[in-house]
């Protein structure tokens, strides 16, 4: 009799578990079918570092926009380039001379000799009328390529945050994935061991749960370990030493995205930084091989000199002067011809832009495209019947038309799955992340 009350508990056990197992199954289902646009909620609520609160992207962005040294250096170099086009559209510094002509020791005047004298005279030089304001056209096309090269490592920043956030926060969730399972797989070996210890069950199933759980422990250190690195990567882009906490991610939710290639390739045209940069480097360019033209005709040179002669009449000379480019077939011809080449080689770079662009918008797009094409199937088909499939397994588990393995295989399944469309979603959020720096517009939104 003792034996038989036995074997009636164990029994009631493993059942009060199957139907703890369905109840998870059933819960899981509901909050998809509520939040069909988030990432599947996780069952166990993963825990930050001690008194850190949940970290979003906004705030992670604003740090990196004020804190990135490549931002901060970016800017300088935008400083520097604007700081030399006033000097470039300005006239040489001129000459002042002094000099007296008389004794040599003590240097004094010779008295009665017209030619001795001391001489106080300014001499400045005038290049050809056009040169200078060349020359700060061609300062001010520079300054303006590097502040969109300076836009350009701003935007790069900011696309680097934002991937960095989704690996994050794929980890995290993969983490919370994860320990779920674990904890409906451990479910699964207390009843598998409830029923070895009945006689109705073998001890192979006992074994196989105990391993499966043993590989989701392993998967879920090395999640761990791939978190600390994510974290790692994001403190070095804000600046911070890399073991700096982090709290835990805000939820991110899959942005719209009505865009076509056509569009999106529009939107380049008139907004990427790169061609932008090249854009400015030809209009330069330009203006060198005009400069370079100019520089075949001659520059000036005026001058004023007081002669100071003692008790004798004071002397006042006037100078002009003109540099004469002697030499043209040795010096301004060839800077014509290099001034030439460097512009064709800046519209060969605007071309190599314009192509690598199309690549780059491309495979972003196709990335994005991909992305969401799997988000709909694995959320509207292919999770919601894999949790089917393993409800189904788990009520012919408890009525023994299904046996362990098989039930265990299902849940395996739903597993790779869920982690499967975390991936597709942070792969998405990526891609468009990628695309933002090319086209100007935030699409992650």
């Amino acid at each position: 009799m003792k034996r038989m009350r036995m074997l009636f508990l164990l029994f009631c056990g493993a059942m009060a578990a199957d139907l703890y197992l369905l109840e998870s199954v059933d819960d899981l289902s509901a909050q998809e079918a509520a939040r069909p646009e988030a990432p599947a909620p996780a069952i166990a609520e993963e825990t930050s570092p001690a008194g850190l609160t949940g970290v979003t992207l906004d705030e992670l962005l604003g740090i990196a926009l004020e804190q990135s040294p490549s931002i901060r250096a970016a800017w300088n170099a935008v400083q520097a380039k604007q700081s030399r086009i006033l000097p470039n559209r300005t006239l040489p510094d001129p000459m002042f001379r002094f000099q007296t002509m008389g004794d040599l020791i003590p240097p004094t005047l010779q008295e009665g000799d017209p030619s001795s004298a001391r001489t106080f005279g300014i001499e400045q030089e005038i290049p050809f009328p056009g040169k200078l304001g060349l020359q700060g056209k061609m300062a001010g096309k520079e300054a303006e390529a590097e502040l969109w090269s300076y836009e350009q490592v701003r935007r790069e920043v900011v696309a680097e945050v934002k991937q960095a956030y989704y690996d994050y926060y794929l980890v995290h969730q993969a983490i919370e994935t994860v320990r779920k399972d674990k904890d409906l797989l451990e479910k699964l070996a207390g009843i598998a061991g409830a029923k070895y210890s009945v006689g109705q069950g073998i001890q192979q199933d006992v074994l196989k749960a105990q391993v499966e759980v043993s590989k989701l422990i392993e998967r879920a250190t090395v999640l761990e370990q791939q978190r600390a690195l994510a974290a790692a990567r994001i403190n070095t882009l804000l600046a911070r030493p890399a073991d700096s906490p982090l709290g835990r991610p805000a939820e991110v939710r899959k942005a719209d995205f009505p865009f076509s290639l056509e569009q999106l390739q529009q939107l380049a045209l008139g907004n990427d930084p790169g061609l932008k940069m090249r854009e400015r480097e030809i209009e330069r360019s330009r203006y060198g091989v005009e400069l370079a033209r100019r520089e075949f005709y001659p520059d000036f040179s005026v001058g004023f000199t007081y002669f100071n002669r003692e008790e004798m009449p004071e002397m006042y000379g006037l100078m002009a002067g003109v540099k004469v480019p002697l030499y043209f077939w040795r010096k301004q011809r060839p800077e014509l011809e290099a001034a030439r080449a460097e512009l064709a080689g800046a519209e060969r770079s605007r071309e190599s832009t314009v192509l690598s662009l199309g690549l780059d918008l491309k495979d972003a797009y196709l990335m994005a495209t991909t992305s969401q094409s799997l988000i709909d199937l694995y959320r509207s088909g292919v999770i919601p019947q894999a949790r089917l499939s393993l409800e189904s397994a788990v009520a012919g588990y408890q009525v023994g038309k299904v046996d362990f393995l098989t039930l265990l295989d299902n849940l395996i399944t739903l597993l790779e799955y869920e982690l499967r469309y975390h991936e597709v979603v942070t792969d998405f959020q990526k891609a468009l992340a990628r695309l933002e720096p090319l086209v100007g517009a935030e699409l992650t939104k």
